[in-house]
């Protein structure tokens, strides 16, 4: 799909769920399973991506996107390799293909501890537009945002 410098973004595919599965872990307290990712690879709305630094599997993002409304399900880099641009080109190609399949908007929830994220989807054109009190583990607020999506951006 892109193939930026080093990173390359492609959809994600039944034989990366054990990296996928391993970046999950080290990534979030409250990890998906992998029946999560396979639900993700065979929904008709999903679009879940892998991004491959030096051809190495450093992150993914799930996409759904179902008429005018997408949203970012899930979305992060291994620990070694953030830092690489691997979530940036990740998220443009989510943007993008969100905007092939028809979406107006792209939301997405995040911690509010998340600065690096946060700031991404800023940089990226996303606004803050609530809060989600206790929504992750029962204990830390996620921030709603979302982006509305341009046809210019394809």
């Amino acid at each position: 799909m892109s193939q930026p410098g080093r990173i390359t973004i492609r959809p994600m595919m039944e034989t990366d769920l054990d990296a996928v599965l391993a970046i999950e872990q080290a990534s979030f307290s409250s990890p998906w399973k992998k029946d999560h990712f396979r639900h993700e690879l065979e929904a008709a709305h999903s679009f879940p991506l892998v991004g491959l630094l030096d051809g190495k599997l450093a992150g993914y993002v799930c996409l759904m996107s179902l008429f005018e409304e997408a949203q970012i399900l899930d979305i992060a880099v291994d620990p070694a390799w953030r830092g690489q641009g691997v979530a940036l080109q990740l998220m443009e190609q989510a943007i993008s293909l969100a905007l092939e399949k028809g979406a107006e908007v792209l939301a997405l929830e995040v911690r509010t501890s998340s600065i690096p994220a946060i700031t991404l989807y800023e940089r990226l054109g996303f606004s803050r537009t609530g809060i989600r009190p206790r929504y992750y583990d029962g204990k830390e607020d996620a921030l709603l945002m979302e982006k509305t999506l341009n046809r210019v951006e394809i």
